[in-house]
């Protein structure tokens, strides 16, 4: 039997790592190769792309933005800038109009600096940021340039201090600091109460699927793995001749005529990445390109040699 090749996306349940989803399906499909893109903390549901077998090592090349769905609560700060941290200060909530609210979430559109949470994952010092604020240390964490290219206030509740917000990022984008930021610019403070991701690395939540139960699962029943090609569309394509094919697996670099690229539908900026697919359509492989028509192999599926 052939072995799965692709990616399965599971809408993960709240309460769950990602490392957890990756497990069980490790476990289903009785492979050790599957990965998970993107991660979401414990308490965050929604899309999770999950890689099947040589799939992962497409993962660096799918595209990087996502969207999201969250509440952010006003007047309550945390360590994590979540509601799953503890509390650092309570404080009152002014009377603010939705268009208050709109003028002043302008200024996070476009590319801003964002400085990570504490408890977050980026490197200080060497060390992952979440261990030593576990100890209780306050670091002087960098901001990182990111990407806010949509942000929509969905909904406001005053009593409640809480906004419904719906944005489209960059990836290395924390919604836990846009929350936390959104508060400080309002003056009174705030943090992430709810968030779901909708989409991410090219996929979306109407393709997702619950996590199945690993120890009911029927092996007939596998969750659908989805072809790559679909998630790599931001890409221009290339295919191969046969004898061209041949040399690709054997890892040679090739001489390409700039006109036989397929250009990606939505016209974004030319990536040096390329798709490689046979005549059958069936991917094999990453290339990069340059401008000298010199294509270099970067991952070779069914390599010889």
């Amino acid at each position: 039997m052939k072995s799965p090749f692709g990616f399965v996306i599971i809408d993960k349940p709240k309460g769950l790592t990602s490392h957890d989803c990756v497990k069980r399906l490790r476990r289903i499909y009785g492979l050790k190769r599957v990965g998970h893109g993107g991660t979401l903390d414990p308490e965050v549901t929604g899309v999770l792309p999950i890689a099947i077998g040589s799939a992962t090592r497409l993962l660096p090349y799918l595209p990087g933005d996502k969207v999201y769905e969250g509440v952010v609560q006003l007047g309550t700060i945390t360590n994590t800038d979540d509601l799953q941290g503890e509390i650092i200060d309570i404080k009152s909530i002014p009377k603010i109009t939705l268009s208050f609210l709109e003028e002043h979430l302008k200024s996070f559109k476009g590319k801003i600096e964002q400085r990570p949470p504490q408890f977050s994952s980026v490197h200080f010092q060497g060390v992952r940021a979440y261990k030593l604020a576990r100890e209780g240390k306050v670091m002087n964490l960098a901001a990182k340039e990111i990407t806010i290219f949509e942000l929509q206030i969905m909904n406001w509740d005053q009593l409640l201090g809480q906004i419904k917000i719906y944005v489209h990022c960059s990836a290395g984008t924390y919604i836990r600091s846009l929350a936390r930021d959104i508060g400080e610019i309002l003056g009174c403070g705030g943090c992430l109460a709810k968030l779901r991701r909708l989409q991410a690395l090219g996929f979306n939540e109407k393709q997702a699927v619950n996590l199945p139960n690993a120890k009911d699962y029927l092996i007939k029943d596998l969750p659908k793995v989805i072809d790559p090609l679909q998630a790599l569309r931001h890409l221009s394509h290339l295919e191969l001749t046969k004898e061209e094919l041949f040399l690709w697996r054997y890892g040679r670099i090739l001489e390409i005529s700039p006109n036989r690229y397929i250009s990606p539908l939505n016209n974004q900026k030319q990536n040096s990445s390329v798709v490689v697919i046979d005549s059958s359509g069936d991917i094999a492989g990453i290339a990069s390109r340059d401008s000298h028509k010199t294509l270099k192999p970067k991952v070779v599926f069914n390599a010889n040699g």
